[in-house]
């Protein structure tokens, strides 16, 4: 089982918009260095919905190729199509990932028996470990955990991304599923609790800029020490917030550009943060000692 932090990586580009390769293999070598668990390439924080599909592949081929198996690599492959989901997953299977995270299909806003169908679908198809995601704030679908445990008997649905936020879930889903699947936590602010409630780890933003701090916040909460955990995510309170001042992953971004990391570079629709929040989000990485 993955666990820990699992950081979902955001995708490095040049000012035009093409994607930059340079700035990923530094990307890459920073989170293996920092303690990062593992990768997710092309989910949200990725900018998923504004790639296509050869250059999302393209895109989970060179993050397998630049970690090197020294850590293991998800990717990205949901889609609100089920056709085209099991062909990204096919084909992220094809380049080397390790994994596949698939969200809910989003804008279709399918019963809780069309979810159902969807995974089960992409699962029997391609033979690769795979983890649901639920994101009901960006989907407008709350996949419910019955539905989770229907899904948890298939082999290759090993786990879950809970990103309601609804801590309540955590146990539910545990009681459903048993200990053998995992449960991950999509959102920073609770990811303490989740995994002192019995998460297996959190699928981060805020990773993105404070990966060994998240990791060992993660380790500790998973280990159920409570003490260490609340101590260590005290200091990324204001990164959890302000890393989603504007919609992620535009302040993430800009914050990895002040850390000189990546280069000023994201796709329309989304636009560069704006100047009136860059103090807010300097503050939150001055908090946690990045500054």
């Amino acid at each position: 089982m993955i666990q820990g932090s699992i950081v979902a990586l955001v995708t490095p580009m040049m000012e035009n918009g093409s994607i930059d390769k340079d700035s990923l293999k530094k990307l890459i070598e920073f989170h293996i260095d920092q303690g990062t668990d593992s990768i997710v390439a092309v989910g949200t924080t990725g900018e998923s919905a504004t790639l296509d599909e050869d250059e999302h592949c393209d895109f989970i081929k060179s993050v397998v190729d630049y970690a090197g198996g020294r850590i293991p690599i998800i990717a990205g492959t949901g889609a609100n199509s089920t056709t085209e989901a099991i062909e990204l997953t096919k084909r992220a299977k094809e380049v080397g990932a390790d994994a596949c995270l698939l969200v809910t299909p989003y804008y279709n806003k399918p019963t809780q028996e069309g979810l159902y169908l969807h995974f089960k679908v992409v699962a029997e198809a391609v033979d690769i470990p795979q983890i649901l995601y639920n994101v009901p704030g960006r989907t407008a679908c709350d996949m419910l955990p019955e539905t989770v445990a229907r899904l948890s008997v298939i082999d290759n649905i090993v786990g879950i991304k809970e990103a309601s936020g609804k801590l309540e879930r955590v146990k539910r889903l545990r009681d459903l599923c048993g200990e053998k699947f995992a449960l991950y936590t999509g959102d920073d602010a609770t990811s303490c609790e989740f995994c002192l409630l019995g998460g297996n780890g959190t699928i981060t933003v805020t990773g993105n800029v404070a990966p060994r701090l998240v990791h060992e916040m993660i380790t500790a909460a998973i280990d159920g020490d409570r003490e260490t955990a609340l101590a260590i995510d005290a200091k990324l309170t204001g990164l959890h917030k302000q890393l989603f001042i504007q919609s992620n992953p535009i302040p993430v971004k800009w914050a990895l550009k002040e850390m000189g990391l990546i280069r000023k570079g994201i796709r329309l629709p989304l636009t560069w943060l704006t100047e009136d929040c860059y103090d807010v989000v300097r503050g939150a990485m001055r908090q946690a000692e990045l500054l």
